[in-house]
């Protein structure tokens, strides 16, 4: 079990009414609870929270006007996780729920019918089950370099691929398209982590369905995933953005912390 304290700051000036939409709180989600939160947009707006059903993330709207914009967001959480077994198997297609299939399909990000050819030629041979998935990780945790600044908004698992550079959401994105190659449900998930480098910020990683269960997984290597405090879970990062801009607003300063405690 872990107590981490998280915050982010995030702060725009908006050009033009616009409306937003943020995806910075804790997620509800049965590994980790929210001891204490607090939310603040500055300066006030007319704010309107839902929860997605089924992921749990929680999501943020208001409109803005023109002018500086900050918000405010921290939370005490406890996570609790159990380490999975080493010996998950994989589903066979016909066996994954109804509501999974979605995941084992490409998305804008995870071009896995492109990918398939790759996939299976690297990883086909290997026994189907986490031991699979794990070297799909370490494959992409070797052969990848994590290069802040080589890839944009829209590079895509392909582009990772060709030029073998990203950074976290790009190695999650291909080694969730990888799995989806190998008929093995992947999704993103996004949240909030401890590590020393590079600079504190949003952490990506990726989960597969084995053995009845979501797994997590983190091929950068960065840290833990026991310790990640998870906001969002999608498809790929379009579930999942921390911000969706409708209008025009700019960017001004972004500072995401993560302070762990011990939970004795």
């Amino acid at each position: 079990m872990h107590l981490s304290t998280v915050e982010t700051r995030l702060a725009y000036v908006v050009r033009e009414p616009s409306h937003c939409r943020f995806n910075i709180e804790v997620a509800h989600w049965p590994t980790q609870a929210i001891l204490s939160e607090h939310l603040a947009v500055t300066p006030p707006v007319e704010l309107r929270t839902y929860i997605e059903p089924g992921s749990g993330n929680r999501f943020l709207r208001f409109d803005a006007l023109p002018g500086p914009l900050e918000v405010h967001y921290k939370a005490d959480v406890e996570v609790d996780w159990t380490p999975p077994p080493d010996d998950l198997a994989q589903a066979p297609v016909n066996e994954v729920p109804d509501a999974l299939l979605p995941n084992l399909l490409p998305t804008r990000f995870c071009e896995s019918d492109l990918l398939a050819g790759f996939a299976r030629e690297q990883f086909g041979a290997l026994p189907p089950g986490i031991a699979r998935v794990r070297a799909v990780a370490d494959w992409v945790r070797r052969n990848i370099a994590y290069r802040p600044g080589s890839t944009t908004s829209t590079s895509t698992a392909q582009d990772v691929l060709a030029q073998r550079a990203g950074v976290c959401r790009d190695f999650a994105h291909l080694c969730i398209a990888f799995c989806r190659a190998l008929n093995v449900p992947a999704r993103l998930v996004a949240g909030y982590v401890w590590f020393d480098e590079p600079p504190q910020d949003f952490h990506a990683i990726f989960e597969a369905w084995l053995g009845g269960r979501w797994v997590l997984f983190d091929a950068t290597g960065m840290a833990p995933v026991d310790r990640l405090v998870r906001i969002g879970t999608g498809g790929d990062a379009k579930d999942v953005a921390f911000s969706t801009v409708f209008g025009a607003m700019e960017m001004t300063g972004k500072l995401v912390s993560v302070l762990e405690h011990d939970p004795r």
